[in-house]
């Protein structure tokens, strides 16, 4: 055989050693080649093979400790939450018990549905139905662990979870949570269940209090107010769509009044009385935005006069100015609106010659005929009568051409007031007859028709 060189002797040191870790070759052996070395590899492989021996056989096919220790933990975890679940269940029960308790005996059935139903509800839903059936796959695939014993851990750990959440520490969350499983019917039931639970325990009315509870809810109940408010809503719309109308035909007529002879609107009048009433009720809106109205500053100067002096007022209207001054006066207009007034044309008037003292025209110059009321008004006014006219002052172009139109018809100007911005104010004395014949043109008698803008 051959000699084992020196450095082969310590390799029983190493035995028991895993292969990898082991130091078969000192740092200064020398290197070993051929035969030797196969020699030697065989040695230490022989060496393992003894120290492998040595240590317990395991069987094949089993888990490692770390394995185990963690099926232990899972084992643990899973009866404590089979131990809370029976927890839960057992304070539900015992909740319901209480409240079976409470109640009268004719809804005990009825509560211990609703318990019943809370414990069906809360304990199964379609999740966990779902994981039941996990369950049972996992079952099939691994039949070490029972089926029932899986749903139970299952289902009491998503109870105990649910019951532990910190976001939800209240019993009514876990209601809210089964509403949403309930249906339409079962969630009215629910309702009305809990109505009539609520007022068993209200306390007994008397019968003083009955009649007046009635009354408070017949007032509230009562549409009375909303139909007065639509009866106001409706009357006001009414009122303003009537005067909107009314002021149309106000500017109608006053248009009319303006561009025809008086005796056209005297025709006008006559077939339609109520025209003259709208006209004089949108009349006197008009004037009433003025600052001073024109008749009572003609009745002012008038009072300043002997009582004796006969007036002939032209277009009185409602007779203002004769129930302001103590003088005799002759009222004419077109229409009546006061047993005083004379229905006439203004050009043609039933006074004598020469009978008057004091002819008025106070916003009456109207039409297209004006020169026929100054005629007029000069037949019946004495010699050295007064004429009085008052204005709007845009119907004046020119007033110069005015005055002396006024004057060839007999007349000459003995005071004037420009002062005022809305109407100017003049006062003539008859001299005699008109200077000149029917046929002259007088054009400063032709004045600007006063037409009211739609507001």
């Amino acid at each position: 055989m051959f000699e084992e060189p020196e450095w082969v002797e310590a390799a029983p040191a190493v035995v028991g050693l895993h292969p990898a870790t082991t130091q078969t070759r000192p740092a200064t052996a020398p290197p070993v080649k051929g035969r030797k070395r196969r020699h030697l590899l065989a040695t230490l492989r022989t060496l393992e093979a003894a120290s492998l021996s040595q240590k317990s056989p395991s069987p094949p096919g089993s888990d490692s400790e770390e394995e185990e220790v963690g099926r232990k933990n899972k084992y643990l975890q899973r009866t404590s939450l089979a131990n809370t679940s029976k927890e839960v269940g057992e304070k539900r029960k015992r909740k319901c018990q209480k409240q079976v308790s409470s109640v009268s005996d004719s809804e005990d059935k009825e509560v211990e549905r609703k318990c019943l139903r809370q414990i069906s509800l809360g304990g199964i839903s379609t999740e966990e139905e779902k994981g039941k059936r996990k369950c049972q796959k996992y079952s099939h695939s691994h039949p070490t662990q029972p089926l029932d014993s899986v749903g139970q851990t299952v289902h009491n750990s998503r109870t105990s979870i649910a019951t532990t959440d910190p976001s939800k520490p209240s019993p009514e969350s876990t209601s809210s949570n089964s509403l949403h499983t309930l249906s339409r019917k079962q969630w009215r039931n629910r309702q009305k269940n809990k109505r009539r639970h609520k007022n068993k325990f209200r306390p007994l009315q008397t019968p003083e209090q009955v009649p007046s509870k009635a009354s408070t809810e017949e007032t509230e109940t009562l549409p009375a107010p909303a139909s007065d408010d639509l009866q106001a809503r409706a009357g006001a719309l009414r009122a303003r769509m009537t005067q909107r109308l009314d002021g149309a035909r106000f500017r109608y007529l006053n248009e009319q009044l303006y561009s025809g002879p008086s005796s056209a609107a005297q025709h006008l009048f006559q077939e339609d009385p109520e025209a003259f009433l709208l006209y004089h009720r949108g009349f006197q809106k008009q004037v009433k935005k003025w600052p001073l109205h024109p008749v009572d500053r003609i009745a002012k100067d008038l009072r300043q006069k002997p009582a004796s002096l006969v007036v002939a007022d032209f277009g009185c209207g409602d007779c203002r100015l004769a129930s302001s001054v103590r003088n005799p006066v002759h009222c004419f207009d077109l229409a009546s609106l006061d047993p005083r007034v004379t229905v006439c044309d203004m050009a043609q008037v039933p006074l004598e010659d020469e009978s008057v003292d004091v002819a008025v025209f106070c916003l009456s110059l109207m039409g297209t005929n004006i020169r026929d009321f100054l005629e007029e008004a000069n037949r019946v006014l004495k010699p050295g009568g007064l004429l009085k006219v008052a204005e709007v002052s845009s119907r004046f172009e020119d007033i110069r051409t005015f005055l002396g139109a006024v004057t060839k018809l007999g007349f000459k100007v003995i005071y004037k007031d420009l002062t005022n911005s809305h109407f100017f104010l003049f006062d003539f004395e008859k001299t005699g007859p008109p200077r000149v014949g029917p046929k002259a043109q007088l054009s400063g008698l032709k004045l600007q028709p006063c037409l009211y803008k739609r507001r």
